[in-house]
């Protein structure tokens, strides 16, 4: 038997050592944590690399798919998922013929958001099922209470479908701990809703496959949370949801199948892949300590949506690139449903054009990228198998920390859950404000010449809600990235006159390059005119140009060390014609300071902070 030479043998092995020593020899004495390690927004290091030693000794490393805790996904002959289209009803056979229509475009899950719950009878819930095959499509219906309603029509339209009861799936979306989080009180009280929770419960027990609890820890993830609280959060909830139905007589195998989970999925592309493998197996853990008998109940169920959080008014198509990598992540991590959002939904009502695009980006992933045919493609990397462990050990130290305090109902009352978010959503706020974290085309690259459409609907993007005087708890805000950042470009879009930047580079060519570009970027973030010029040679030739323009901002943009002597005598021939910007933070600046020269931007500089400023001098 002739025997196979294996490739690598031919290579003598690595150890980490030598890689360290190798690397630490590039490095040229720089500092190896500061420069290669990530320090995520949750707290912990990412090693800028990782080797088979590194999960050797990680729990669950050898599990496969479908085996407890579910780390590899509870599929194993495929990686398949169903992509939903959410569709607003207010006219039942109009949305009926929607569904039917979208059914022949690759849909396989139709989620129904009912504006009015009290035009739900058996009428129009025939309108709107009619000619739909209930066993063929996941039906999944929303609204503000009713469900116990909607289960009822749904039991009697698969009576007179003749259809089978066990392969109707789908969910109710009940969820009256996300409705109290995000108004701050319930139209009844809380232990009561959890009794109509239960009966709801019951209701569904006939349909083994109709969730009627849809958890949104998705509204974590707009609110500004990070990957970790998300995580912990929404297991704590269906902890929540487990020990309020068990305590009322629900058996912990009928509440587990129950429940669904809907994570929002973020830009970090692997680790939102690792969030949902560690999300898992959390809650693997939960079921196991309510003693779920029933392995099939053990699973989580998981639903996607992409994000709002990062979602923009500006540049809207960037919106499809970010929805795509999302959808990638959900899919890699073993999601059982998708929602891709529209790219227009932040700012408008979504139009035929944008859920096409948002339906066909699954559908790409599906039929021509083939994502649906590994399970747990993940399996084996070094650093998602390691970033999978990071995130389940620390979400369950939160969640541990909630449940010392009693629970997330308890939390959510004592205010534990909105410090929580409120901190984490400052540090991203304040992220994006001094572009530590990048939004292209909003705080990054902003297209200038573009203009607020018209078709944006600006109360949708700014109106917050109002809350009640007498509220239970301290509703959650929600908001996104970028809306400071839109604030300021639509003021300037709505302004008299788009303010004008001269942008004065002189001297050093590296320096007052690099700079022009930098100050082009910072101003373009608020929408101002850009007039972009080559190196002057002379101070003369440059304010004779920029009086010419009759700019209202002039950047001057040259080396620290030219500083001193250019910008006092651009700023004396101008100051009375112009405000008049440095581009850096030179060490001269005191000196700057004393000759009445007092603005600069530089790359510590809080941006929202610096052009509302601005805006301010300009009358903005």
């Amino acid at each position: 038997m002739v025997q196979k030479e294996r490739l690598f043998d031919q290579f003598p092995p690595v150890t980490t050592k030598e890689w360290l020593d190798k690397i630490n020899s590039d490095l040229k004495g720089a500092d190896f944590n500061k420069k290669l390690v990530w320090k995520t927004n949750e707290g912990f290091d990412v090693k800028p690399f990782y080797r088979m030693e590194d999960v050797e000794n990680l729990m669950y490393i050898n599990t496969l798919p479908d085996q407890s805790p579910y780390l590899r996904g509870t599929k194993i002959n495929n990686n398949n998922w169903l992509i939903r289209q959410n569709i607003e009803v207010t006219n039942y056979s109009i949305a009926n013929r929607k569904a039917l229509t979208i059914l022949m475009r690759g849909i396989d899950s139709l989620g129904f958001i009912i504006s009015d719950p009290e035009s739900i009878n058996e009428k129009n819930f025939d309108l709107l099922l009619e000619r739909i095959f209930l066993e063929g499509v996941e039906l999944n219906f929303l609204t503000n209470g009713k469900a116990r309603e909607i289960i009822d029509l749904i039991i009697n339209c698969v009576k007179k479908s003749y259809s089978d009861p066990n392969k109707i799936r789908g969910a109710i979306e009940a969820d009256p701990l996300s409705r109290l989080m995000l108004n701050g009180t319930l139209c009844i009280p809380p232990e009561e809703g959890f009794d109509y929770l239960a009966s709801v419960v019951n209701s569904a027990a006939s349909l083994p496959h109709l969730r009627v609890i849809h958890l949104n820890a998705s509204n974590f993830n707009n609110a500004g949370a990070d990957i970790v609280q998300e995580l912990a959060f929404g297991i704590s909830m269906g902890n929540e949801y487990m020990a309020q139905l068990t305590q009322r007589g629900i058996s912990s195998d009928m509440a587990a199948s129950k429940i669904r989970f809907s994570f929002g999925t973020g830009s970090n592309y692997f680790p939102e892949i690792a969030k949902l493998r560690a999300a898992r197996v959390l809650w693997s853990v939960v079921a196991n300590g309510f003693q779920v008998a029933r392995e099939e109940n053990l699973k989580m169920d998981i639903h996607c949506v992409t994000s709002e959080w990062n979602k923009t008014v500006y540049d809207p198509y960037v919106n499809m690139l970010r929805t795509q990598t999302e959808a990638m992540s959900a899919i890699l991590g073993g999601a059982d449903s998708l929602t891709v959002e529209p790219f227009d939904k932040v700012f408008r009502h979504p139009d035929e054009f944008s859920e096409r695009i948002a339906r066909n980006q699954q559908l790409i992933l599906k039929e021509e990228a083939y994502f649906d045919k590994v399970a747990d493609p993940a399996a084996g990397s070094y650093y998602i198998e390691n970033l999978t462990n990071l995130i389940a050990e620390n979400a369950w130290k939160l969640f541990l920390e909630i449940e010392d305090q009693g629970g997330f109902l308890a939390c959510l009352k004592s205010g534990f859950i909105q410090t929580k978010l409120s901190e984490s959503g400052a540090k991203r706020k304040n992220d994006m404000a001094t572009r530590k974290a990048i939004l292209l085309g909003t705080n990054q690259y902003p297209n200038t010449q573009e203009k607020i459409s018209e078709t944006v609907d600006l109360k949708k993007l700014f109106d917050k809600k109002l809350f009640e005087n007498e509220l239970i708890v301290e509703p959650i805000q929600i908001f996104r990235g970028s809306e400071q950042y839109d604030k300021l470009r639509i003021a300037t879009d709505k302004a008299t006159r788009r303010p004008v930047v001269f942008l004065l580079p002189i001297g050093n060519p590296v320096m007052s390059k690099a700079r022009s570009q930098f100050s082009a970027n910072f101003f373009g973030c608020a929408g101002y005119q850009l007039i972009e010029n080559q190196i002057f040679i002379t101070v003369d030739d440059a304010v004779k140009q920029s009086v010419k323009s009759k700019s209202d901002i002039v950047v001057i943009c040259s080396s620290d060390e030219e500083y001193p002597l250019i910008a006092p005598e651009i700023f004396m021939k101008l100051k009375d014609k112009a405000i008049i910007v440095v581009a850096g933070n030179p060490a001269c600046r005191e000196e700057l300071n004393s000759k009445g020269i007092d603005n600069f931007i530089h790359v510590r500089s809080n941006v929202i902070e610096t052009l509302t400023e601005f805006n301010n001098k300009l009358g903005i």
